[in-house]
Parts: structure tokens; C-alpha cells; sequence
């Protein structure tokens, strides 16, 4: 995958007010969370590493612009 893909994603809002992703829209599938491995912030977006069975995925929230982008995808062999 080269460029971002625009996702759309559903999110649980914590107590904090910050939205923890729990399902997203990829293609034509609906991908269920199951765990999330990882999450950071650069200067411009939210980075969340997921796992949803054997897949792992890594979407970022541009929270200035409301997008939501898949950036990376690996599924085991």
C-alpha cells in the first residue's frame, strides 16, 4: 500500500473526550478491533497500530480535518 486509503471509522469516546477506534470500514468489509497494539501522535495526526485476527493495521486520525486514513496493512501469510 503506497498511499493512504480514506477509511471510515467507529469510534468509543473515553471519559477524556479521546476517541479510541473500535471498528472501521475497509473496501467492503467491516473490520472489528479486537486489540490495540500501539497508538502515538505525531505533529499532525493520531497513529493507532490495530489487530483484527491475523491482520495488522495502522490508521491515523487527522483530528483538524475529521479524516481518518488506512496507512498500512499486513496480513499473515
Amino acid at each position: 500500500m503506497k498511499r493512504p486509503f480514506e477509511i471510515t471509522v467507529f469510534c468509543y469516546e473515553g471519559h477524556k473526550g479521546e476517541q479510541t477506534p473500535q471498528s472501521f470500514i475497509f473496501g467492503d468489509n467491516t473490520i472489528f478491533v479486537e486489540e490495540i497494539l500501539d497508538q502515538w501522535l505525531a505533529p499532525d495526526h493520531r497513529y493507532f497500530k490495530l489487530k483484527a485476527g491475523s491482520e495488522v493495521y495502522i490508521i491515523r486520525h487527522d483530528a483538524q480535518n475529521s479524516l481518518w486514513e488506512l496507512v498500512f496493512y499486513h496480513t499473515a501469510p
